[in-house]
C-alpha cells in the first residue's frame, strides 16, 4: 500500500515511486522504532529504574531515536512523517519534563515534600510516555497520522 501525504491527501504517493518496497520497509522500520521505546518503557516498569529513566537513558531508545533522525528525510510527505516526529517529540519532551520535576523536587527535598514530588512526577510522566508510545504504534498499525 502506497503511503499517503499526512495532510490527508488521496493521492498515493510513495516515498520513493520506482521503489514500492521502500514504503514497507519504511513501515517496518517505524515498527522498529517503537518497539525499541515500548522495550525502553517495559524495562523501567520491570527494572529497578523508573520508567522515564529507562526512557531517556536506555539504549533501546537512544538507538530510536538516532534512527528516527537518520531516516527523518526519507519519510518527508508521508504519513510516517507525522510518525517521526511523534517519537522524536515524546523523547525529547519527557527529558525537558523530566528535568523540571527533578527541578522543582530538589529544593523540596529540604523540606520532605521532593521525597513525593519527585517520584510522583515521574510517574506520571512514565504514564504519559506510555500512553504516547501506545497510541503511536496503534495509529501507524492503521496507517493514521498524528498530530
Amino acid at each position: 500500500m502506497p503511503l499517503q501525504s499526512s495532510a490527508g491527501s488521496t493521492a498515493s504517493r510513495s516515498v520513493h515511486s520506482s521503489e514500492p518496497l521502500r514504503d514497507s520497509f519504511l513501515i517496518t522500520y517505524t515498527h522498529v522504532i517503537y518497539a525499541l521505546h515500548l522495550i525502553s518503557v517495559i524495562m523501567g516498569v520491570l527494572g529497578a529504574a523508573t520508567i522515564v529513566g529507562s526512557f531517556l537513558l536506555g539504549i533501546p531508545s537512544i538507538v530510536a531515536v538516532v534512527m528516527n533522525y537518520a531516516r527523518r528525510r526519507d519519510v518527508a510527505g508521508t504519513v510516517l512523517e507525522s510518525h517521526f516526529s511523534w517519537q522524536i517529540r515524546t523523547f525529547w519532551w519527557a527529558f525537558l519534563w523530566s528535568i523540571l520535576i527533578l527541578a522543582i523536587s530538589a529544593p523540596l527535598m529540604l523540606v520532605m515534600v521532593g521525597f513525593l514530588t519527585a517520584p510522583a512526577g515521574l510517574f506520571v510522566l512514565g504514564v504519559w510516555v506510555l500512553y504516547r508510545v501506545l497510541r503511536g504504534w496503534t495509529s501507524l498499525r492503521a496507517l493514521r497520522p498524528l498530530p
